[in-house]
């Protein structure tokens, strides 16, 4: 092995260790905790060399959350890809969303809640975003009916976040937990006509028979 080889071989390990470490600290005591001082101090190399890979904590926040997009895309991906139906892989997708965030709330909070500098949605992109993404898109297409599939991947998303969030600040009762994550299971799989129905079935229980025209 070069010289050279071998300081790169370096530079990628103290790369990783510093976002391992954030990471470890981060779930330890919060972000806050998370200061390049504490870094130094725990990783043992000086700040410049710290700087020297990151420019400050945002981009070490960015770089944990580029991590965590790429785990929630294998966890998604491994929870799904047994499902013997498309309704069991959504089923299953949700419930493993919702599990890797209440086992890793520090890292869905740099995912979702810190100062991050990545493109969501955009033609830049990066891959692990792009798959976080494209593991809900899988798995909600075939219940798109007529629908764009991206536009309900991404209220399918925004609906696991919210209860997620909701949940984590002690804003939902944690005894109906399963039963929320059935029930949104439920109105993502539901296809475009069964809603057309149901809403049809809920207007005419409501009609007043006073309204409803005679012959």
């Amino acid at each position: 092995m070069s010289t050279t080889e071998r300081k790169e071989r370096e530079r990628a390990r103290r790369h990783e260790l510093i976002i391992a470490t954030a990471r470890e600290l981060a779930e330890e005591q919060g972000w806050e905790a998370v200061t390049t001082r504490r870094l130094s101090e725990r990783i043992e190399y000086s700040q410049p060399v710290l700087y020297s890979h990151f420019s400050g904590k945002d981009a070490i926040v960015t770089a944990v959350a580029l991590q965590g997009f790429g785990e929630l895309a294998e966890a998604l991906e491994a929870a799904t890809a047994p499902a013997a139906d498309p309704r069991s892989a959504l089923e299953a997708a949700v419930r493993a969303y919702t599990a890797f965030a209440e086992e890793h709330p520090a890292l869905y909070e740099a995912m979702f809640s810190r100062s991050v500098d990545l493109p969501f949605g955009q033609p830049d992109t990066p891959a692990p975003l792009r798959a976080g993404f494209e593991a809900i898109l899988r798995v909600l297409t075939p219940f798109a009916g007529g629908r764009d599939p991206a536009l309900l991947a991404e209220v399918g998303w925004s609906s696991i976040h919210g209860l997620v969030t909701l949940a984590r600040d002690g804003r939902l009762p944690p005894a109906a937990r399963e039963q929320r994550l059935a029930l949104l299971a439920d109105q993502l799989a539901a296809a475009p006509a069964d809603r057309a129905r149901g809403r049809g079935r809920e207007h005419r229980q409501g009609e007043d028979p006073a309204d409803t025209p005679l012959g």
